[in-house]
């Protein structure tokens, strides 16, 4: 055992046990003892013992700060003040330049989301189509639910689902009734693309955790809407009575197309990336069985239809169209007939327009590139952002997004900031496009959780608006049927906003998505799984059980429905009325650990990734070096670190001499307090 450092006056350590008592005689000698010292480091050259008035233990902890805070975006630059004239100018074209810059990428990722969607559509257009094809399935409205989902996830667009609704609705394969729960499904599924979005944030723990709360935001509205409006919907029907009265009251006519703002924009550029022809997937979903041959890449884009009167046989003479225009020639039999035929004018000029790839090969290396293109603009955007918002610019921006209106009209805020986000949303024709591009300010903090969740609800009445509009430009035959299921949509985003926003404290998606958003920055690979079980996962698993019949899926789903919301309410009751509960339910420590926290499989996932990475990549070999590096600092921090107390100094010198050396462990603190 190493011995303990020798120090001149060992008196000072008997007070130990009591500090008060230790500070009372310091501070009698205080004066004496400091010329002493300073006396004897001059003629000796020794460390003398440093004595000290406050209590070894300080029982006064530091706030904790609040994850969910607004970051002050500190401006560390010159102060515009300071700059001379050339500086002045110098800064005033850089910001120049990083707004066009900022415009580009803009632009870049609003594209990518376009091709991503085209993508999505070749990988699983046809199957979509063939799920709307099982009539006894959307009589279901759960199966109707997923299916929607589904379908939207694969497409990555609401608009086309519901346009292939309309088809199905037009041709009499669906009714309206049965095509409401497809479209609430729908609105669930086109919210996975901002929730993609914020997975490329994960970099930075506060950032993502901001980030992941302001996409899923979206997620809990959606979901909840459903689960409080579908049971309504299917014992009343109110939706359905409701807009089939304002549809009757009017006397429709076909309109003009609807006006495409965005699209005008970009279609210039995707166009010469790739073109679909998004009737097929409409003809499978109607039953054309010429369609399933079809690829869904568009090669002629200039064609003429003609219809011809022509000399046509026919088998039968009961074939012909009329007795007055069949003739008979020997075993022929001929008949006029109208011919429509089609003349290939001009070929399309994307990428893929020679190409004898299959639409899933054509589909994987589209969506491999357009997420590519998505990740690299959404991080040169954050950190574009993060570079012009600082200083004044933030706070004003912040300031002016962010705060209310002074009492009694602090609500009328809340509502603006719905009005805003539908009016953005109409202007982009897309709320997907809307809910990702605020999805990153939401993460580097310009906006707050609180404020994001209305510019959501009025994206999701943004995009329902578009919806009506393009119903309203729908041929004569379409027309009733495409302006009901958007009225549908329409109403059943309003009622969820009736139901989730008004009074403060029905606001649930917020302290939903902040408990994930905690989760996630703590375990970031539950994202994934997030992700993956609520938009594919599960939806596959209650479509896999309607197929089986009403019996087996209620069967299934409500045992387990009725034990998420027990497990609900009991987890409410633990934190606010805890002994309200049997002693046994005031904690779920009777339960097996894996059962009711994620820390073993994060510890079993992270074991597998260091085996992995030990064996593939040299994992620990840089784990490695990043310990003694650390090692180093600390070493170097300790030469110029001041102990209050000596034998701190000496049982953290022993300690390190005996501490095993122990690499790619995080160092949580260390304590100099040596009782």
């Amino acid at each position: 055992m190493a011995p303990w450092p020798e120090v001149e006056k060992p008196e000072t350590n008997n007070y130990i046990g009591d500090s008060s008592k230790q500070n009372q005689n310091m501070a009698g000698k205080e004066g004496e003892n400091h010329k002493g010292n300073v006396a004897s480091l001059g003629n000796k050259g020794e460390i003398q013992p440093a004595f000290s008035t406050v209590a070894l233990i300080d029982e006064t902890r530091p706030e904790e700060e609040d994850p969910w805070a607004l970051p002050e975006l500190q401006d560390t630059g010159v102060k515009w003040s300071e700059l001379d004239t050339k500086g002045k100018v110098i800064r005033v074209l850089y910001g120049i330049g990083k707004f066009i810059m900022l415009l580009g990428l803009l632009y870049m990722f609003v594209c990518s989301l376009d091709v991503l969607s085209s993508a999505f559509q070749l990988v699983g257009g046809k199957a979509a189509g063939d799920i709307f094809k099982d009539d006894s399935v959307l009589s279901n409205p759960v199966a109707g639910l997923v299916i929607g989902v589904l379908v939207t996830v694969m497409v990555q667009s609401s608009s086309t689902s519901s346009s292939i609704i309309v088809s199905m609705v037009s041709s009499t394969l669906l009714t309206v009734r049965a095509a409401i729960p497809i479209i609430m499904g729908a609105n669930i599924g086109t919210s996975v693309t901002n929730t993609i979005v914020a997975l490329m944030q994960a970099g930075d723990r506060n950032e993502f955790r901001r980030a992941f709360a302001g996409a899923t935001i979206h997620d809990f509205f959606n979901w909840l809407a459903v689960f409080a409006l579908l049971p309504i919907e299917v014992v009343s029907g109110y939706l359905y009575h409701l807009t089939n009265v304002i549809v009757e009251s009017f006397h429709l006519e076909s309109g003009e197309d609807a006006p495409e703002l965005l699209k005008v924009i970009t279609d210039p550029f995707t166009k010469l990336i790739i073109e679909l022809d998004k009737s097929v997937i409409n003809a499978i979903a109607t039953n054309d069985e010429s369609a399933k041959n079809k690829s869904l890449v568009k090669v002629w884009c200039v064609t003429e239809t003609n219809v011809t009167l022509q000399n046509v046989t026919v088998a039968f003479p009961d074939n012909c169209t009329s007795p007055d225009f069949c003739w008979t020639a020997g075993n022929v039999t001929w008949t006029l007939m109208n011919v429509t035929e089609t003349e290939y004018i001009s070929k399309c000029q994307h990428l893929f327009a020679n190409s004898d790839l299959p639409d899933l090969a054509i589909g994987l290396i589209l969506l491999a590139l357009s997420l590519l293109v998505l990740c690299s603009c959404l991080i040169m955007i954050v950190k574009l952002l993060n570079s012009v918002l600082k200083g004044q610019v933030a706070s004003v921006i912040k300031k002016t997004i962010n705060t209310d209106f002074p009492f009694p009209f602090t609500w009328l805020a809340g509502y603006l900031a719905m009005l805003a986000g539908a009016g953005m949303t109409f202007v982009v024709q897309s709320s997907s496009v809307f809910t990702s591009a605020i999805t990153p300010l939401v993460g580097i903090g310009v906006i707050s959780i609180e404020r994001s969740y209305p510019l959501t609800l009025g994206a999701n009445i943004g995009t329902t608006t578009t919806a009506i509009l393009a119903a309203l430009a729908s041929p004569g035959s379409t027309l009733k049927y495409s302006l009901q299921i958007a009225l549908c949509h329409f109403f059943f985003n309003v009622s969820g906003i009736i139901l989730f926003y008004p009074i403060p404290y029905t606001r649930l998606p917020i302290r939903m998505s902040k408990t994930l958003g905690n989760i996630t920055a703590q375990y970031r690979w539950f994202a994934i799984f997030y992700l993956l079980l609520c938009f594919f996962l599960l939806p596959l698993f209650v479509f896999g059980l309607s197929l089986a019949g009403w019996p087996v899926l209620l069967g299934v789903c409500l045992p387990l429905f009725a034990l998420f919301i027990a497990v609900v309410v009991i987890n409410v009751m633990q934190k606010r009325r805890p002994h309200s509960l049997p002693e046994k339910l005031q904690n779920w420590d009777f339960l097996p650990i894996w059962m009711h926290s994620l820390e073993p499989w994060d510890n079993m996932l992270m074991s597998s990734l260091a085996f992995c990475g030990k064996h593939c990549c040299g994992f620990c070999k840089c784990c490695k070096v990043n310990a003694e590096q650390e090692g180093a600092k600390d070493k170097q921090l300790k030469t110029m670190e001041v102990y209050e107390n000596t034998m701190a100094m000496a049982d953290e010198e022993r300690g390190g001499r005996r501490a095993p050396a122990v690499a790619c462990v995080d160092k949580t603190g260390t304590n100099n307090t040596a009782l």
